[in-house]
């Protein structure tokens, strides 16, 4: 079985991969697998910036193929917020509890209509060797008053996508991983993959 490693000691990222990888026989391994293995600080100013550096980074250092992923909440309301920012934005210890309410209390007052967002997505391969490429995906809705669902992580329970009629929180694992931002960009970044490997 080929093995991938993801840069990431997220949870529910890892879970994430490892369901859409699974079908095509490939193991995912994450950081959290290299216990020992720094945290990567994200000093780029841009999703792409940001995967760029961390892909680069696990794969010099581990020798291996890695995908990296850096994703966000854009906010049209809030000029683009958090952005890069989103894992941080209500502090450094990283709670998804506190981004939400943050969110939200800046986004008191704003109707319906205005709180339109995205998700962004922007996945970076890093191969020893050879040059690091990136594919992004995206995935429209809005953010609701309140939260709703139980699934996913991060910002799902606000973020109401209108073909659903549900929030991603709402969605189950299987039609998330249909729609999602982080979908998108890995049907296109699975040929590069899956050539990569057999290569």
């Amino acid at each position: 079985m080929e093995e991938v490693i993801i840069a990431t000691k997220n949870r529910g990222k890892a879970q994430e991969f490892e369901r859409i990888f699974s079908k095509f026989g490939i193991q995912v391994r994450t950081l959290l697998d290299y216990p020992e293995f720094p945290e990567i600080v994200e000093t780029g100013s841009t999703f792409e910036e940001n995967a760029i550096l961390k892909a680069e980074t696990a794969s010099r250092q581990l020798g291996k193929v890695v995908i990296a992923d850096d994703s966000g909440l854009e906010t049209d309301a809030l000029n683009g917020e958090p952005g890069v920012y989103s894992a941080r934005y209500a502090g450094l210890e990283k709670s998804d509890e506190a981004n939400i309410d943050l969110l939200l209390e800046k986004l008191e007052g704003v109707p319906a209509e205005k709180r339109t967002a995205r998700f962004r997505c922007v996945l970076a391969i890093a191969v020893p060797g050879k040059e690091t490429v990136t594919y992004s995906g995206s995935c429209e809705g809005r953010i609701l008053e309140k939260r709703r669902g139980s699934n996913g992580f991060g910002y799902d329970p606000v973020f109401f996508v209108e073909d659903k009629g549900k929030t991603m929180a709402e969605l189950d694992p299987e039609e998330k991983n249909l729609i999602s931002h982080r979908a998108m960009a890995l049907k296109q970044l699975k040929q590069t993959l899956l050539h990569t490997l057999e290569g």
